[in-house]
């Protein structure tokens, strides 16, 4: 578990140090809209277009609540639309969208897989229970994490989950409402850093992320499954083209990741929380050594690879990563925001890293790319270190100006 430090009150939107201008309080219990003009705080240039998704994650979109306003560009600046979506969960870990355009949220410490979406009423998007995993143990970091939504859903219906038991992580896969069919198990399992994300990527592969724990003796193991972004196919085996032969490891060196994306170009960023000292955004290649437990933050042993953006832990600690178009964003927890950074094509940044959200929401966990271009981000304050509001936990839409939907 990343460390904690003191919340400060938090302050009321219309204080923000963001420019706010609330279009619309949506009345009879519905989720605040309000459209957030970014400033000096966040500028995009005006080429940043997000474009439709890939077909192979195209689904059709859920009927949405309508935000305040439609975006609009003004002097080079990009103005996000912010929606609460859904509210009253449980520390919402994991998040993965269905063909439908609805999302299945996991949530840690209840062991719930929940369908958000694609319907709505008048509190947001409808929030069902799909069921309770009876075979999770929940505790500290450890719970229902990742999930992941198989390319092949429509004739497969297959999700991937990570989930913590006594002895190990494992991850499994399942048809909803069935019993988890382990694939990899004998992850390491910690009280703190347990990892826990899933995600396909762009070559079909399923990519496991996992937690170093507390010795910090297992991100260089090579034998180790801890500290690690791992490569495995959907029967759980090493896949074909990893770095070693019949070795599902990917990348070592690795702390605590928690969220991983790819861009258009199939470069793959992942998020590193809970060192002592700097949070960051790695961009991730094959066979790299990340550093840790040698390494936080920058170094200078070629031997390891330096982080593409870091930052102070107090202002970061990022769980989730999310991307669109040449924007990755970061959501974090310690730092209560999120971070947007902008790459060039190949993957190098662009300027200085802005932020998003600061203090709006409290700490905010999982982040992805909707279907329709938006990012949907989850609160998680419902845990030790947070300060829930009366609606918490949330699930938060943004929607960005000239930029896949809303796009005007």
């Amino acid at each position: 578990m990343e460390p904690r430090r003191p919340m400060e009150p938090r302050r009321p939107i219309e204080r923000s140090r963001l420019s706010v201008r609330r279009r619309l309080a949506i009345r009879g219990g519905r989720a605040r809209a309000c459209a957030v003009a970014l400033g000096a705080v966040l500028t995009l240039t005006t080429a940043c277009s997000f474009g439709p998704p890939d077909p192979d994650v195209a689904g059709e979109p859920p009927n949405l609540p309508t935000p305040s306003a439609s975006a609009s560009a003004s002097g080079g600046e990009r103005e996000v639309a912010v929606t609460v979506l859904a509210k009253g969960l449980e520390v919402p870990w994991g998040m993965a969208f269905l063909p439908d355009g609805s999302a299945l949220v996991t949530e840690r410490d209840t062991a719930r897989i929940l369908q958000v979406g694609p319907d709505s009423d008048a509190d947001g998007l409808k929030v069902a229970e799909v069921q309770r995993l009876s075979e999770v143990t929940t505790g500290g970091d450890g719970g229902l994490l990742g999930i992941a939504v198989s390319p092949k859903y429509q004739t497969d219906q297959t999700v991937y989950i990570y989930y913590s038991t006594p002895n190990d992580n494992r991850v499994a896969k399942l048809k909803l409402k069935g019993k988890p069919q382990p694939i990899l198990t004998g992850i390491p399992h910690s009280r703190d850093a347990d990892g826990g994300q899933v995600a396909f990527g762009p070559d079909g592969q399923l990519y496991v992320t996992t937690g170093d724990g507390t010795t910090g003796t297992q991100a260089p193991d090579p034998k180790s499954l801890g500290g690690k972004i791992l490569r495995i196919t959907t029967a759980g085996k090493p896949a074909p083209g990893n770095p070693v032969k019949n070795s599902p490891v990917w990348s070592s060196g690795h702390r605590n990741v928690q969220g991983i994306a790819w861009d258009s170009g199939k470069r793959m960023y992942a998020t590193e929380s809970g060192q002592k000292v700097t949070g960051e955004l790695n961009l991730i290649q094959k066979g790299k050594n990340y550093g840790w437990p040698r390494v936080d933050g920058e170094g200078t042993d070629p031997k390891f690879t330096n982080p593409l953006v870091s930052w102070p832990a107090a202002e970061s600690s990022c769980s989730g990563v999310a991307v669109l178009e040449r924007m990755i964003a970061t959501a974090c927890l310690q730092g209560r925001r999120l971070w947007m950074v902008e790459v060039t094509g190949n993957g190098t940044m662009i300027g200085q890293p802005q932020e998003l959200l600061k203090d709006e929401y409290g700490r905010l966990r999982a982040l992805a790319a909707a279907p329709d271009g938006s990012f949907w981000v989850t609160t998680s304050n419902q845990e030790e270190g947070g300060e829930p509001a009366p609606d918490d936990d949330r699930i938060i839409r943004l929607v960005f100006s000239d930029g896949g939907a809303g796009r005007s």
